[in-house]
């Protein structure tokens, strides 16, 4: 079984490429993050045509998910429990055969010392709540989606130069190692201890060419799914093509 994750940034802006994707490499479960379109202009038919099952959950012009699968979709959930009315769009829940997604675009925090930042955090508290609340690490459980943080220096093209600023700093990785707490895995990490392997470029000056980047997409898995994992691999191939997203998708490989 494949199963990718990718921040497409504006599906309609990219859905040639997403199709494309799906045709080349025919992940059975693709989760996309920063949609940015609403439900109701969500392009299903392209997709539908490839063979998937959608669920989304979307806004206009910001933030928004979606999980496409080959096998049908259940027990759909969408955002955190506590959130307002108005949250942002940034959770999708499901379960495909035994396993059981959960599709993440953490927010970005903006910069140290702001209320996003402080926001950020209680979010990954909230979602560490979630988790306790909702599954068990002893079932095949995964988390995927854009982070916004990048766990170590290896993660960081320039560590010096992003040292304690936003993605960085100690207390977003902290936040991160409390979903680490709760038994999952970074299947890249898992598999790679390389440096200099990144999931996120800047549009600006070039930094995909320069492979300035950082890794702030994740596939964590619970102990159950870790063990059948037999590959992890990063496309960074799309993020060189023409108009791309600034992330390149990852797709981790189950074995049956």
């Amino acid at each position: 079984m494949k199963l990718t994750t990718w921040n497409v940034n504006g599906l309609r802006a990219r859905l040639t490429h997403v199709i494309d994707f799906l045709r080349e490499h025919q992940p059975d479960v693709l989760c996309l993050q920063e949609t940015k379109v609403q439900d109701h202009q969500f392009p299903h038919e392209p997709l539908e045509d490839e063979g998937y099952n959608i669920e989304i959950s979307g806004q206009k012009s910001y933030n928004g998910v979606a999980i496409l699968a080959r096998h049908p979709i259940e027990d759909v959930v969408q955002g955190l429990p506590d959130d307002e009315p108005d949250a942002e769009k940034r959770v999708l829940g499901c379960i495909v055969g035994d396993l059981m997604v959960l599709d993440l675009y953490v927010p970005n925090g903006k910069d140290i010392d702001t209320e996003s930042y402080r926001f950020k955090l209680d979010w990954f508290r909230r979602l560490r709540t979630f988790l306790d609340q909702k599954y068990s690490a002893a079932e095949k459980v995964a988390l995927v989606g854009d982070f916004n943080v990048a766990m170590d220096d290896r993660d960081v093209y320039d560590p010096v130069a992003w040292d304690g600023g936003i993605l960085c700093s100690k207390p977003e990785r902290a936040a991160m190692h409390s979903l680490f707490d709760f038994g999952l895995t970074d299947l890249f990490r898992e598999q790679c201890q390389d440096g200099g392997i990144y999931t996120w470029w800047n549009y600006k000056a070039g930094k995909a060419a320069k492979d300035e980047g950082l890794r702030i997409d994740y596939i964590l898995s619970s102990p159950p799914l870790t063990e059948l994992c037999s590959e992890i691999v990063i496309h960074k191939e799309e993020r060189l093509k023409r108009s791309p997203s600034d992330h390149a998708p990852v797709t981790a490989v189950f074995k049956d």
